[in-house]
């Protein structure tokens, strides 16, 4: 066997070869050498005719050494299947045992099993129930053409599996990202991307409504799932997601993968309009100028990546109704009323904005709505209504004044008088003191 494997191949070159496969497959070394190890077992039990065994083969990659074992399990009786002919015994047995007794239990073998009483015990090491034994084969003669063709076989086999478990590996962890793909084929309804390692499906559901895909094109997509089939691992892939505009703005604005400025909320219907809530961790950060950035260049390259869907973009509030109040944007707001029992929030605007909160067919309140989860009432106010009650609030305040004047006007005529009466009091007091003089020197 050694000697076929140098005919074929020198060892330096196939460790090269092998290194190669890892690395283009993303595949680690272990992985491929225990790949090569089953194959080589397969071929084994092919040229030497050992089917119902367990070969195990322990390959050196480099001195290209070989080494060969028959593995056995060594059992008792607990861990045996009785087999009985009559039927009655065995549904007493069947019924004494347990479901994951049963499964546990197996079929004796003498290709792959040896009770315990018959394991030769070596003087290091004793053997009990449940371990493996490997006894040493000799590998006398090369493998036949047969053998290295079901050798072969199990190798791409196997690759291909590891190659399958190392992309499922590998997107799994990007579940939640952006990543760039070059529209591959177009299967009706269904769009199939290069994503690089892999192809992602971009279903009809997850599409931009009226967004025109062609071949060849590159586009940003966001990996919503990933998973694992027989043959290879799909990769479920969306243009619609309401975070595909979260990441977008992560990709261009440096303040969100700071931390400066955070994404509270996202209400999107895709192709049409978003509505996006920010907040500044930093009293200087400006959070809407940090997602609009210079002269627009940051929302327009996200509206851009998006085929032209409108974006508006609020600054999230603790307070519910300074929060509705913005989410509502372009329209007023003059006044919101909160019943924080039924979730509810009546808003009253202008009757000129009336239009303009609501939206086309109920878009602005709606994703209004979906931005605070709350649940939005508008209801308008007539522009008379406000100037009379402006109007009204004026006169009220204007009489408070006058009434306030006047009273003020009393209090300091009443203070006049009383500081008259003292200095009439104390100019009264000399003159009688001289009076009463005189008569007592009269």
């Amino acid at each position: 066997m050694n000697g076929l494997l140098y005919k074929i191949m020198d060892i330096k070159a196939f460790a090269s070869a092998i290194e190669q496969i890892c690395e283009e497959k993303n595949i680690s070394k272990k992985r491929v050498l225990e790949t090569i190890e089953m194959a080589l077992a397969a071929a084994y039990k092919k040229e030497y005719d050992r089917k119902g065994q367990n070969i195990k083969m322990e390959f050196n990659l480099e001195t290209g050494d070989m080494k060969v074992f028959q593995v056995k399990l060594v059992v008792d009786e607990s861990m045996l299947k009785i087999e009985t002919d009559n039927e009655e015994e065995r549904e007493e047995e069947r019924e004494e045992t347990t479901e994951e007794e049963t499964e546990k239990k197996i079929r004796f073998n003498t290709e792959k099993h040896i009770m315990i009483n018959e394991v030769k015990q070596p003087k290091k090491k004793k053997y009990k129930a449940g371990d493996e034994i490997e006894s040493p084969l000799e590998i006398d003669r090369e493998f036949g053409r047969i053998a290295a063709q079901t050798a072969k076989q199990v190798i791409i086999q196997r690759i291909r599996e590891a190659e399958r478990e190392s992309v499922y590996e590998e997107y799994k962890e990007k579940v939640g990202q952006i990543v760039s793909g070059i529209i591959q084929r177009i299967e009706g309804s269904n769009i199939f991307f290069d994503i690089g390692k892999a192809t992602g499906v971009l279903f009809p559901e997850e599409q931009i409504p009226q967004e025109y895909y062609r071949i060849g094109q590159r586009l940003r997509l966001y990996i919503t799932d990933v998973q694992k089939d027989s043959r290879s691992s799909i990769i479920n892939l969306s243009r619609a997601h309401p975070k595909m505009v979260s990441q977008l703005f992560t990709l261009e604005v440096p303040e969100i993968t700071s931390g400066t400025v955070e994404i509270k909320s996202i209400a999107r219907e895709p192709g049409s309009r978003s509505k996006i809530a920010v907040a500044s961790t930093e009293e200087r950060v400006d959070p809407i100028g940090s997602m609009i950035g210079q002269k627009g260049t940051r929302v327009q390259a996200v509206i851009n990546e998006l085929s032209g869907e409108k974006i508006d973009i609020v600054e999230w509030s603790e307070d519910p109704m300074k929060f509705i109040s913005a989410s509502l944007s372009p329209a007023k707001v003059l006044d919101v009323k909160i019943d924080e029992k039924r979730n509810q929030a009546e808003v009253i605007v202008p009757e000129d904005q009336l239009s303009l909160a609501i939206g086309i067919k109920g878009q602005n309140v709606r994703l209004a709505a979906k931005l605070t989860n709350w649940k939005i009432d508008i209801t308008a106010r007539k522009e008379k209504e406000r100037i009379v009650k402006k109007k009204t609030t004026k006169k009220k305040e204007e009489k408070v004044i006058k009434k306030k004047k006047v009273i003020k006007k009393k209090i300091i005529k009443e203070e006049t008088k009383e500081k008259k009466v003292v200095k009439n009091k104390k100019e009264e007091k000399p003159k009688t003191e001289k009076i009463e003089k005189k008569k007592l020197i009269a």
